[in-house]
């Protein structure tokens, strides 16, 4: 069967900073851890309360042995997303829904590398998020929706800051987060797996992780675009795990400006930020300062369209690359292998 697939491990992360999941909310967490976006106009602020409204009835929260965390229903039947760190080694848990009642819930299936799990309630009527497959754009406002600290149906506030981001360290972990979506809407332990979302309401992200503050930083938290996510579902479902290609790249997005200071005849492409020394990429002769303007037969003119290019790409495929050095165009095969633990 082909898979869809919007994510894969393009990088492993330099282990620079310790980061915390916000997972469960009993105090065990601990270090670890795209195109032109379409993007709706913001409601006026006295319409986001019935906004948040509407959304938290498919936001839930996820009780383990070990404490809590959230999910978000993404499919009828009684599908819920969450992160792989919420669950651990259970396989039956306990959702609490916005009403205050709760419902027994089934593991499905479960990946650490991309922290994503999917869970099956025993209540088959619970409506799911409206999801928005665009990347956010930086500086657009967004709401966090969880349960931080057992705070049941908690919502923060903030904006985007940035795409594209992967989790300092979380490769030497054992996780390959990258892609991500940064916000400083506060997220804390107990809100991994909950919803990202955007002023109309719509969900544009699974929260998955936070630094904390013993790191210096001031409100920098991450989720998982829920592109990405429900793709890497759609594989637990159909096979119970999940197959990433690593290709050993970073890519960020190109801007006019960066364009011009590479000597670069086009601003349209991705632009290569890092290669892992020992990686797929660099076997191919990829360096930083390249830009990406195809992959795989596709035009990646754009972070999202580098991310599309990725879809259904399975380990050991072989893959052409046309690029930019300068003003020199390039082209080379890169082969990704797969993705460890």
């Amino acid at each position: 069967m082909e898979r869809r697939r919007r994510h894969a491990t393009i990088i492993g992360s330099v282990a620079l900073l310790a980061v915390t999941v916000g997972c469960t909310a009993d105090g065990d967490a601990t270090a670890t851890p795209a195109g032109q976006s379409t993007v709706s106009a913001a409601p006026a602020a006295a319409g986001l309360p019935q906004v948040v409204a509407r959304l938290q009835p498919s936001v839930v929260t996820v009780r383990t042995g070990q404490g809590l965390g959230s999910g978000v229903v993404f499919r009828d039947g009684g599908l819920v997303l969450t992160n792989e760190h919420v669950v651990g080694d259970q396989r039956e848990v306990e959702l609490a829904l916005a009403d205050g009642t709760r419902v027994p819930a089934r593991v499905v299936a479960a990946d650490a590398v991309t922290d994503l799990a999917v869970l099956r309630a025993e209540r088959t009527d619970l409506p799911p998020a409206p999801l928005r497959a665009e990347l956010p754009a930086p500086g657009e406002p967004v709401v966090a929706l969880g349960s931080p600290l057992g705070f049941l149906n908690s919502v923060t506030a903030g904006i985007v800051s940035g795409v594209g981001r992967e989790i300092p360290g979380s490769a030497s972990q054992g996780n390959a987060l990258v892609d991500l979506i940064q916000t400083d809407a506060a997220i804390s332990p107990g809100n991994s797996g909950g919803a990202l979302a955007d002023y109309s309401g719509r969900v544009v992200g699974i929260n998955d992780a936070y630094l904390p503050p013993q790191t210096g930083a001031v409100s920098i938290g991450f989720a998982i675009p829920v592109a990405t996510a429900v793709d890497i579902a759609d594989d637990l479902l159909d096979d119970g795990k999940v197959t990433q290609p690593y290709l050993g790249v970073a890519v960020t997005r190109l801007t006019a400006e960066i364009a011009r200071s590479l000597g670069a005849a086009t601003d349209r492409g991705v632009l290569v930020r890092a290669v892992a020394g020992d990686g797929p990429a660099a076997a191919a002769g990829l360096r930083p300062g390249d830009i990406i303007t195809g992959l795989a037969g596709d035009r990646t003119e754009t972070l999202e369209g580098f991310l599309g290019a990725l879809r259904g790409v399975e380990p050991g495929q072989r893959l052409p690359v046309t690029y930019l050095r300068g003003s020199d165009r390039r082209s080379t095969t890169v082969t990704p292998t797969a993705a460890t633990r």
